[in-house]
């Protein structure tokens, strides 16, 4: 066995891997890694065609797996708005900033790429 420290969009995760066979290596999943959130990265932008200042865009390409937050709904910096699923693992997108929901832009079991804009708060 192996321990490894790997970092993701500026957040340290230990993994242990553990090898079998002639050099096949096979992660063990530890519990704290699974419970761990992965912040997507959200970007700034001006307004288009009515919808918000502020993009909340897809950190990998997956599938939506559920979207936690609603139109006109009030958001805090941190909090969830949907969350993904790629490669068996949830991933919460939340928003970059305080403010208020104007769209949510993928509907749950879509397929976004990484960096598609999912949502934009004002």
């Amino acid at each position: 066995m192996k321990n490894y420290t790997i970092t993701v969009n500026g957040v340290a995760y230990d993994v242990t891997v553990e090898e079998k066979g002639a050099g096949a290596a096979q992660a063990a999943k530890p519990a704290a890694f699974a419970a761990a959130a992965v912040p997507a990265p959200a970007v700034s932008a001006p307004a288009a065609g009515g919808a918000g200042s502020i993009k909340v865009e897809a950190g990998a390409a997956g599938k939506v797996y559920k979207i936690e937050a609603k139109v006109g709904q009030a958001m805090k910096a941190g909090e969830t708005v949907i969350i993904l699923e790629a490669m068996k693992m949830e991933i919460p997108v939340v928003a970059p900033k305080d403010g208020t929901v104007v769209s949510i832009d993928v509907a749950e079991g879509q397929n976004v790429d990484a960096g598609q804009v999912m949502a934009t708060l004002d």
